[in-house]
């Protein structure tokens, strides 16, 4: 493949959606630490919208403030499988502040074994705190999962998560586990590491899966693609994410711009409001 290798940034006449970016914890540097050039350059590549999404309750007023400032930024509220030290998540704590007008899910939240296999408990016990709330406001989940396949599903099935969808972001698990997550309902979103050069596997799956299923992220800060991969990540790289894509689907890239966008407007239908 070699489409995605372009270091022009990758513009058409529809406009990409970064469906998972943490604008909150942005390197700036190229940007001279100004905030609004990096809005600005989100811009000019043809980025319309971006999903902001909590890692933990504690920097989530930051992140409900970039929602409020930005008309085109929605935001999510939850705590990371990862981030334990994080004030423990209780459902009716998320259902609050979820009533924003800008908070279109509830997450970042699911199971990560390959960090930390160790402790799965608590991540089994925060995990279900986000479905429940999910279920109450009928937002969808934005979901992280590694290594933690047949729990992530179970968990998901046992608890209803198919009433309110979802997406498993930054997706890098097999295809089976993408196919049963499309039968509860939700959505795969594919990241910069589609491009990176070991990552033939995801590839494969990619190809595989229905379009109308897909949404495209950054991820920034991190997993720039290729060719910034190793460099701090913007949501203006979700071009070259698309690209990748749209090549592995056998669609030009402004049909791959336009299917993600509207698949991500049907999934956070409270951004369309």
């Amino acid at each position: 493949m070699s489409a995605f290798l372009t270091l022009e940034p990758v513009v058409t006449a529809t406009p990409f959606v970064d469906s998972h970016c943490h604008l909150d914890r942005l390197n700036l540097d190229a940007h001279g630490g100004d905030f609004e050039a990096m809005m600005a350059a989100t811009a000019q590549a043809g980025v319309s919208h971006m999903l902001c999404i909590g890692v933990d309750l504690e920097s989530f007023p930051q992140v409900q403030a970039l929602a409020e400032q930005y008309e085109n930024v929605f935001a999510s509220v939850g705590v990371h499988p990862l981030y334990k030290e994080s004030r423990e998540p209780q459902s009716s704590e998320l259902v609050e502040r979820a009533a924003h007008p800008k908070v279109v899910a509830i997450g970042e939240t699911g199971l990560d074994y390959f960090y930390a296999k160790e402790e799965r408990e608590w991540q089994q016990r925060y995990f279900v705190a986000h479905i429940q709330a999910a279920r109450e406001t009928g937002l969808p989940l934005v979901v992280h999962t590694r290594g933690a396949k047949e729990d992530t599903l179970a968990l998901l099935r046992e608890h209803g998560a198919g009433q309110v969808r979802g997406v498993l972001h930054c997706f890098t698990e097999d295809l089976d586990m993408a196919l049963q997550a499309i039968e509860l309902g939700f959505y795969i979103s594919i990241s910069g590491i589609v491009t990176f050069r070991n990552a033939q596997a995801l590839r494969d799956t990619v190809k595989q899966l229905p379009l109308e299923r897909l949404l495209i992220e950054t991820d920034s800060p991190w997993l720039a693609p290729v060719p910034f991969r190793g460099k701090p990540n913007e949501p203006r790289y979700v071009a070259h994410v698309a690209e990748c894509v749209a090549e592995l689907q056998g669609v030009s890239v402004a049909e791959l711009a336009k299917a993600t966008a509207d698949n991500f407007f049907s999934l956070f239908n409270k951004a369309q409001a």
